[in-house]
């Protein structure tokens, strides 16, 4: 069972997203169009992470505006950001990262993909 079921259910709530669990790294991983947009695990310290995707200076703005918000664990640090969930605990928050990593991913489709599924 899934550590964080608002999470989980806020990522598969989003239209063609798809998840798997990775043995190896211990993490929920969620996808569109074969593309991962989001990441749910721990960091070298234990500390539970969400990872998703965002735009550069979003990143940015995310970072200064909320200590539960790092860079990156094990990503391009300008194109991922990670939120230590024992620090950042609003549901709607979490919601609208994942929604926004999503649509990240899925403008870089192409176009006859995002056609697919947006249906």
């Amino acid at each position: 069972m899934n550590k964080y079921p608002a999470i989980h259910q806020a990522a598969l709530n989003l239209k063609g997203a798809t998840h798997d669990y990775k043995e190896e790294w211990g993490s929920d991983r969620y996808f569109v169009g074969e593309k991962m947009f989001a990441m749910c695990g721990t960091n070298k310290e234990g500390r539970d992470i969400l990872t998703v995707k965002v735009e550069p200076n979003q990143g940015e703005i995310l970072r200064a505006e909320n200590p539960a918000v790092i860079p990156g664990y094990y990503m391009n640090k300008s194109h991922w950001v990670s939120v230590l969930l024992d620090e950042e605990k609003n549901d709607d928050f979490l919601a609208k990262l994942l929604a926004h990593a999503y649509e990240q991913v899925l403008r870089k489709l192409p176009k006859y993909r995002q056609k697919e599924i947006e249906g």
